[in-house]
C-alpha cells in the first residue's frame, strides 16, 4: 500500500499501470442527491490521470453508450458497475451485464452470477459502522469476493479500513483503493494502481490476480467535515422531497371527485 500525494496528468502513472477507481457515485444515482453528473465526473477523472472508472449507482447500473464513448475520447475506460444491495448489504459488482447485476437480491443469486460471468465482486467499506456494511457477512461469503475496499473515508485517528486490510490479507484477497465519491472533492485522495491493459476484462483479471496497489492518504478533518456534512444535508433534503411527494400523492388520492350531472 502506498501513502502519499499523487498528481498524475497522464492516463497511467507508469507504463502498463492504470489509475483506477471502482466506486463512484454521480447525479444519476436513484438514491443519493449528488451535484455532479457522470460526464462531469469523467472529465475531472480524466484530467487527474485516471485510466478507468466504475460509476456504481445504488441498485441501478448506468448503461449509457454515449457516456462510454465520452470517456473513451478522454482516455478513460468506463467499467460497468453497480453498488447492489444484497440481503441488506452493499456489494460492488464490476463488469457484469446490467440485467444480470440488477437481478441479484441474495448471496445465492450472487454465487450463480459469478459462476456465469467474468466480472469481479468487491466488498465496499465492509467494517464501517453502518447497517448496510457487510460486517460478519463477509466471513460467511468470503468465497464470493474478489477484493476488499480501502475507502477514502479515513483519518489518522479514525480508521475502519485497517480491519478490512487485515481481513483481506488473512483471506488472501487483494485490496483496492476507492473514493466512494459522493462529493467531487473526494476524487483522487484514494485510488487503485492496476497493472493491466486498458480493457475491462483485463482490469478485472489483474485485480483477481492481485496486480493492484492502493494509493491513499488520510483525509484532513476540515475536508471530511465538509464532505460528510454535505452528504447528510443532501440526504435530508432528499428525504424532505420524498415526504412532500408522498403528501402530494395522498392529497390527490383523497380529493373528492366532483359529481357529474346525468342527462335524462
Amino acid at each position: 500500500m502506498t501513502q502519499g500525494n499523487w498528481s498524475e496528468t497522464n492516463t497511467s502513472w507508469a507504463e502498463g499501470v492504470l489509475k483506477v477507481d471502482f466506486h463512484l457515485h454521480s447525479g444519476e444515482d436513484p438514491v443519493d442527491l449528488i451535484h455532479h453528473d457522470a460526464a462531469m465526473l469523467i472529465d475531472r477523472a480524466a484530467a487527474a490521470g485516471y485510466g478507468a472508472l466504475a460509476i456504481t449507482l445504488h441498485d441501478r447500473q448506468l448503461d449509457d453508450s454515449s457516456l462510454t464513448a465520452f470517456a473513451r475520447e478522454r482516455g478513460v475506460v468506463l467499467l460497468p458497475g453497480i453498488e447492489r444491495t444484497i440481503e441488506g448489504k452493499h456489494v460492488l459488482l464490476i463488469n457484469f451485464a446490467r440485467a444480470a447485476a440488477e437481478s441479484i437480491f441474495t448471496f445465492r443469486d450472487l454465487e450463480w452470477l459469478k459462476s456465469r460471468a467474468n466480472g469481479i465482486v468487491i466488498a465496499p467499506h465492509p467494517f464501517f459502522p453502518g447497517a448496510s456494511c457487510l460486517g460478519r457477512q463477509l466471513d460467511r461469503h468470503a468465497h464470493l469476493f474478489d477484493a476488499v475496499e480501502w475507502s477514502y473515508f479515513w483519518t489518522k485517528r479514525l480508521d475502519f479500513n485497517s480491519r478490512a486490510a487485515r481481513w483481506a490479507r488473512a483471506h488472501g484477497k487483494p485490496i483496492v483503493g476507492n473514493s466512494d465519491t459522493h462529493d467531487i472533492r473526494q476524487l483522487g485522495r484514494t485510488h487503485s494502481l492496476v497493472a493491466s491493459e486498458a480493457h475491462a476484462d483485463a482490469i478485472c483479471a489483474a485485480v483477481r490476480d492481485g496486480r493492484v496497489e492502493v494509493a491513499t492518504e488520510p483525509v484532513p478533518l476540515s475536508e471530511l467535515a465538509l464532505v460528510l456534512g454535505g452528504m447528510m444535508l443532501r440526504h435530508r433534503l432528499l428525504h424532505v422531497k420524498q415526504l412532500d411527494l408522498e403528501d402530494e400523492r395522498r392529497v390527490r388520492r383523497n380529493r373528492p371527485v366532483a359529481a357529474r350531472a346525468v342527462s335524462e
